[in-house]
């Protein structure tokens, strides 16, 4: 079935029954099908998700019936293709989605993003029988995912991780701890790193599908966390556990290659997540302004507010450009190194951006703006996660000038 039946969606926009959209201009042409996606997750995130997006944050309880509209409305395996159960839409579909619905809360898209982290290895060099398990269940959300790097003494430096994985007989042995795993504790399984080398460094690491009811793998802590509060940030332990050898994604030795593609293809749904926030941002900055009057007069008819208001406007511009020219590469297939700059700088510029157009949002309110009656201290809280997640916008600096000077 196309996505969210869109064959239905197709009729009713050429009735007159639908009003034509008002949206933001978009920087670039979409197709017909993009920008009814568009129209559709922005009318489901209005509806379903805004209403839900504070109680999120606050109860820090996983939204399960967000879960369900997205699986509902297909927009799990939105980037997936459909030999797969996925709507085939790629990167830019899954970008364009994920933008719509951080727009009004940033935990949900989430949902997404999973699924994009614990398929991407198993997708670019997992068996036929591993895709057609683990990304169609995905896809079709019979199960979730999550993804396994990140250890206490290892971020960033992915070749210095510890967990060790040995082969014995007929079955490969985890032993390790891991670190800031995100929604290991709703999983069925965990896409996770490991050195099979220990003397190799980057060139040691494989990686392997643990089903999280498995022997000896527990999830640990749960992390207090500043903001994305509404699924869950956690410690996992591996001990002894034991999975066969047709766990193993890809080649021997070989993970580090296929984990810096994957993240690639990431990059631009992680900006596309902070081009949302950041409109939201500003949105609700601009309502605001109109209604908020100081000295006899809306204070949107100051030119202080109007510059910031203006500047909110280039920078996120700027950064969805970037993101969906990232998105266009990826489902292009020219995710190499080659390309790397491109997806770190949408990354980078679009995390950045967020940030600082949630202060600045936050400064149109004033002290309005600090209260938790306001959504806007949330939206900044969330921004930050996004320069920190999948590579730091340091990191991303890093790989963009080692990528133009060829190092």
């Amino acid at each position: 079935m196309p996505l969210i039946h869109l064959k239905k969606i197709q009729r009713a926009s050429r009735s007159q029954d639908m009003p034509p959209t008002t949206e933001t201009p978009l920087p670039f042409d979409l197709t017909e099908e993009q920008q009814m996606l568009r129209k559709m997750v922005r009318e489901l995130a209005d509806r379903h998700i805004a209403p839900r997006a504070a109680e999120i944050d606050e109860t820090e309880e996983y939204p399960e019936d967000i879960y369900q509209l997205m699986k509902e409305h297909q927009l799990l395996g939105i980037f997936l293709p459909e030999e797969y159960g996925g709507s085939g839409m790629g990167f830019m579909g899954g970008a364009l989605a994920i933008e719509e619905i951080a727009r009004v809360c940033s935990n949900s898209p989430l949902f997404i993003v999973l699924n994009m982290l614990s398929s991407r290895v198993i997708h670019l060099s997992g068996t036929e029988e591993q895709k057609k398990h683990y990304i169609t269940g995905l896809a079709r959300g019979e199960l979730r995912g999550s993804y396994a790097l990140t250890e206490p003494h290892a971020g960033s430096d992915a070749g210095n991780i510890r967990t060790r994985a040995a082969l014995e007989g007929d079955e490969w042995v985890i032993n390790g701890q891991k670190c800031f795993c995100t929604g290991p504790d709703k999983a069925d399984f965990v896409t996770v790193a490991a050195k099979t080398d220990p003397n190799a460094g980057t060139r040691g690491i494989t990686y392997f599908i643990v089903p999280t009811d498995t022997p000896g793998f527990r999830v640990g802590r749960h992390e207090r966390k500043m903001g994305m509060r509404g699924i869950s940030t956690c410690e996992l332990f591996f001990e002894n556990v034991a999975i066969p050898k047709e766990n193993q994604v890809g080649e021997l030795n070989q993970g580090f290659k296929s984990a810096m593609i994957g993240f690639n293809q990431m990059r631009p749904c992680i900006g596309a997540r902070a081009v949302g926030l950041a409109q939201g941002c500003m949105d609700y900055a601009i309502g605001y302004a109109r209604e908020r009057e100081a000295f006899g007069q809306a204070i949107a008819n100051f030119q202080a507010v109007q510059f910031m208001i203006a500047d909110m406007f280039m920078e996120i511009e700027a950064a969805r450009l970037l993101v969906y020219r990232a998105a266009a590469l990826v489902d292009a297939g020219r995710i190499g190194k080659e390309n790397a700059r491109y997806f770190s700088t949408a990354k980078t510029y679009a995390a950045d951006m967020a940030m600082k157009v949630a202060i600045d949002a936050i400064q149109v309110l004033g002290g309005a703006g600090y209260m938790k009656d306001h959504p806007l201290e949330r939206f900044m809280r969330d921004a930050k996660q996004i320069q920190i997640v999948e590579g730091t916008s340091q990191i991303q600096r890093m790989i963009v000038a080692r990528n133009l000077l060829g190092l």
